[in-house]
């Protein structure tokens, strides 16, 4: 991927720039909103499928963006691990592109994830549960970072290898590709991820063929 398709200029060299540091916020309060009125919000906010088990909650359209700013409320770890990893990959992402393309991505990225999760509720057997969290967005900028950087060294948690970026990135849409079609890892929205790749690809190579015009 040809880094120039974004921006020109760097968004600067804060360690936190201006977007992460929003959606770092808007995340946060969102998770302090839950603890207070959990049933209010996530019947809202949450992305509910058409199947749910009741008549309402149901799906509304504005639930593509704003699941994306809910986390599970028993697992502190769920919104701890998304915006460590927003903050590790997305700040040079945000530099790369801008604030407002970065914006942009980022939402589109999140949508497109909600987008798939939804489809696959359609045809999933049984009631439906409600889907939470910004993984659509964090894969969607795992996916930018691959391209952006593919020959950049990481460090592997599990296992402790060091891997390049491209491989990684690799790695995870078929470890999800996996587990999505396996069925392990039960009420994780492997699909939402990987559609959270797939509509940040489809963009990025959207802005490349505009800059090419």
């Amino acid at each position: 991927m040809n880094q120039n398709i974004y921006s020109r200029r760097p968004a600067g060299n804060s360690s936190i720039p201006d977007v992460i540091f929003i959606l770092l916020i808007a995340n946060g309060l969102n998770y302090a909103l839950q603890q207070f009125a959990p049933q209010v919000m996530f019947r809202h906010f949450a992305l509910w499928p058409l199947n749910s088990p009741d008549i309402f909650p149901s799906f509304m359209p504005w639930q593509l963006v704003t699941y994306g700013f809910m986390h599970s409320t028993g697992s502190l770890m769920h919104i701890l691990f998304n915006m460590l990893m927003l903050w590790m990959f997305g700040r040079e992402i945000e530099r790369l592109m801008g604030a407002r393309r970065f914006s942009i991505y980022y939402l589109v990225c999140v949508a497109g994830a909600g987008i798939i999760q939804f489809m696959v509720g359609l045809i999933q057997d049984g009631p439906g549960a409600p889907t939470v969290g910004a993984s659509g967005g964090v894969f969607g900028i795992f996916l930018a970072f691959g391209m952006a950087f593919p020959n950049r060294m990481m460090m592997l948690m599990f296992p402790p290898i060091p891997m390049k970026a491209k491989y990684f990135v690799i790695m995870l849409g078929i470890f999800e590709l996996t587990l999505g079609f396996s069925g392990v890892k039960n009420g994780v929205a492997n699909f939402a991820h990987l559609g959270g790749m797939l509509f940040g690809y489809l963009l990025i190579k959207y802005w490349a063929m505009q800059r090419r015009a």
